[in-house]
């Protein structure tokens, strides 16, 4: 069983480290663990909200035939990147910053709060392991609990805010609950908050909702910034591309904490997102997918006494409270990797919403 365990652990020691639950060193690397085609040994990865969909077609051909570019720097592609980004934005080319996934900009904002000294208010549990650099650099974190029902408390965040605060963080749809902000509750928020802080909202995960961003914000106020990113609803995730929407002064002052502002993407990347932004259906259709899997896997896990948060994402979070068996030792059985338990009252954790038949696999793990 000891040797078993070893060799699950192996497994899914990629997703751990990329969830950041576990250092790097304490598991060695598996040749195996991208395979290149799937078999019945790969494990089902419902670990770091992934789509199990893309990237789209379109954006493959893109990347194999900019293969041939990669001995040049992408400057035109980058720029014809932007310009799509800022008609999408509705907002102007100098509010746009591209970056090497969102966590690039994540800790950019964090350097640049951390200049000034002070806290960072973060609702908790939420997206913060990025915060750990913030840290580091002299940002003091004041955590922000859930409400009952698991949603961001933007009255308590607000009130959490004291002369010291530099940075407020919103993850809107919340990771790893879920759950969203009311858009006019939001934008009233922020329009409080940046008063005297940077309000930063990451919106990783708004494209699995009907919610618009909050992006025009920026072009009137200085101290808001939103994230972006192309790893959830495009598939991108291993491409590593993200961006800022800011306005255009702060825009420019997280460019001097870049050695080369917009740089820090391939060409390959860059023509993925392109033609990522292009294919309107397969948007589309993976936000349907999500849908129909998510609304399947919360009524089979509700059957078998899971309580689960209505979510606005692409994952579940949900109560192992009731559950009578070893959650996690019946995902390692049957070689499904999971995440964690973010609170320990209620016994609270995330999940992935994989492709149908993964998530038909995941239920029958847990019956």
């Amino acid at each position: 069983m000891e040797n078993n365990r070893r060799d699950w652990l192996k497994k899914i020691s990629v997703g751990v480290v990329g969830l950041g639950l576990v250092p790097f060193e304490t598991f060695a690397l598996p040749t195996d663990h991208f395979p290149e085609k799937e078999s019945k040994d790969t494990p089902v990865r419902l670990s770091s909200n992934e789509n199990p969909y893309g990237p789209s077609k379109a954006a493959k051909t893109a990347m194999i035939e900019s293969i041939t570019l990669s001995n040049r720097y992408g400057w035109e592609l980058s720029s014809e990147l932007v310009n799509l980004l800022g008609v999408k934005n509705k907002v102007n080319l100098n509010n746009i910053l591209i970056s090497a996934g969102s966590t690039e900009i994540l800790d950019l904002v964090g350097q640049f709060a951390a200049l000034q000294k002070g806290n960072l208010v973060i609702a908790d549990p939420s997206y913060g392991y990025w915060t750990d650099t913030a840290e580091k650099l002299g940002l003091t974190k004041i955590k922000v609990p859930l409400t009952v029902d698991k949603k961001i408390d933007l009255p308590k965040m607000l009130s959490s805010i004291t002369a010291d605060t530099k940075l407020v963080y919103i993850c809107n749809p919340n990771n790893p609950t879920g759950t969203i902000c009311e858009r006019n509750d939001l934008i009233q928020f922020i329009s409080q908050a940046s008063k005297n802080s940077i309000v930063l909202v990451d919106e990783a995960y708004i494209d699995f909702t009907d919610q618009e961003s909050v992006s025009h914000l920026v072009l009137e106020n200085k101290n808001v910034i939103i994230a972006k990113t192309f790893s959830k609803v495009y598939g991108l995730a291993g491409a590593r591309i993200g961006y800022a929407i800011a306005n255009s002064s702060t825009i420019e002052k997280l460019r001097e904490l870049q050695t080369w502002a917009n740089g820090a993407v391939s060409v390959v990347s860059t023509a993925a997102a392109i033609a990522s932004l292009k294919d309107e259906n397969f948007v589309n259709e993976t936000k349907a997918l999500n849908q129909k899997t998510r609304d399947y896997t919360i009524a089979e896990l509700e059957k078998l006494n899971i309580s689960c948060i209505h979510s606005n994402s692409n994952f579940i979070y949900f109560s192992l409270n009731n559950y009578k068996k070893d959650f996690f030792h019946q995902l390692e059985v049957n070689n499904i990797i999971g995440t964690k338990i973010y609170e320990e009252e209620g016994k609270w954790s995330r999940i992935t919403i994989g492709k149908k038949e993964e998530m038909q696999k995941f239920i029958a793990s847990l019956q």
